[in-house]
């Protein structure tokens, strides 16, 4: 039986929202572009290295106040100071993460290898596999929200759900799902393809040989590898040198934090009930594209460049930097309308609402005129 403050949940979940227009638009990807100020589209280098530069800053000042005042606290207080600083640093390198991924879309320069270079650092350093992630985050925005085709956050059919799904339809369940989720979410997903598209055969982001990937990209999959492995020999260089704990108290615990933060920015990007998915019969680039939401994290926003609450239009125009973002989203929604869609729900409520409701798409009711479409249905 439902408590009463479920229930008020569940009624208040429409509460400003409706499902977006799963129908093909009446405007055109050329009408939204020609709504938005050209300068928009422009990535002067000098710009984009400020913000890489005021990150790489950030961490720096955190690091020396961090190894320089914490270990001189008196007990117990390190071990309130060192949560509060990987907070910090872990908001840092999310944001540092960000810019790699606007290198990985082309959008940090005018320059494809300065692109590449400086994507592969600063992903590397942050633990991330540049040319691997990139390479299928890029077929994610070519097939955004078919259910065949996208490379993540695919979600289950009602036919195809699991004994292990029911089972873990439960308060508990929910819990121990979500600190899986944002502890290890982030590498199961590279290391086995956990939430993303089926494949015929085992599926790795660290394998070259993976069917994520064709012939011809397989030694950009080695050279990721080789800047995880440089970065772990580093680390367990400085591990020797300083202690494991000290490694994970000025390193690790900061990139536990990015991971939980990224798993959960992601995933509600691309979960609630008022998007659709589509099945090969209904899907096309411009809904599928549209079949995200924008999100308020807050002052987090500012800090991670923007990608929470401007996703909409970077999956349109994915080679748009970031700190234009905001400008062309509030040239487009006037051009978008009831097709753009935004949830100021505080993310915290938003994750394990959408845990909680968003478990498996059903066809649409109206299957004869809306076929292909798909929509999540919270009902058990």
């Amino acid at each position: 039986m439902a408590m009463a403050g479920d229930q008020n949940l569940e009624e208040s979940y429409f509460e400003g929202f409706k499902r977006s227009p799963a129908t093909k638009p009446p405007f055109t990807l050329g009408d939204v572009k020609k709504a938005i100020p050209p300068h928009c589209f422009q990535r002067p280098m000098i710009k984009s290295f400020s913000y890489l530069f005021r990150d790489i800053i950030s961490v720096a000042i955190l690091y020396h106040l961090a190894t320089t005042y914490i270990p001189n606290l008196p007990h117990p207080l390190p071990y309130f100071a060192w949560p509060l600083y990987w907070c910090l640093q872990g908001f840092m390198f999310m944001a540092i993460w960000v810019l790699g991924h606007e290198c990985g879309h082309h959008a940090f320069s005018d320059y494809s290898w300065l692109d590449d270079t400086v994507g592969f650092v600063i992903h590397s350093f942050v633990f991330t596999p540049f040319f691997s992630w990139k390479l299928s985050h890029r077929r994610h925005h070519l097939n955004t929200g078919s259910l065949e085709r996208d490379e993540v956050y695919v979600p289950k059919r009602k036919s195809k759900r699991g004994s292990v799904a029911l089972l873990f339809n439960n308060t508990m369940g929910l819990i121990l799902t979500l600190a899986i989720k944002l502890s290890l979410g982030w590498y199961i997903y590279l290391s086995i393809n956990a939430a993303g598209r089926p494949y015929d055969r085992f599926a790795s982001h660290y394998d070259p040989q993976s069917p994520i990937f064709s012939d011809n990209e397989r030694v950009l999959i080695v050279l990721s590898d080789i800047g995880l492995l440089s970065m772990i020999y580093m680390l367990y260089t400085w591990a020797t040198i300083q202690g494991f704990g000290w490694v994970f108290c000025v390193y690790g615990g900061p990139l536990m934090v990015m991971n939980a933060f990224l798993v959960t920015v992601t995933y509600l990007q691309h979960t609630h009930l008022s998007l659709p998915r589509f099945d090969d019969s209904g899907w096309n680039w411009i809904n599928g594209a549209l079949s995200t939401v924008d999100r308020d994290f807050g002052f987090l926003n500012k800090v991670f460049h923007n990608v929470t609450d401007t996703h909409v239009v970077h999956h349109l125009f994915s080679y748009l930097p970031h700190y234009h973002a905001m400008e062309a989203t509030k040239a487009m929604v006037p051009i978008l309308g009831e097709y753009y869609q935004f949830d100021k729900t505080p993310f915290m409520l938003a994750l394990w609402r959408e845990s909680k409701k968003c478990v498996y798409v059903e066809p649409d009711e109206d299957g004869e005129k809306n076929k292909g479409i798909y929509w999540y249905n919270y009902k058990y």
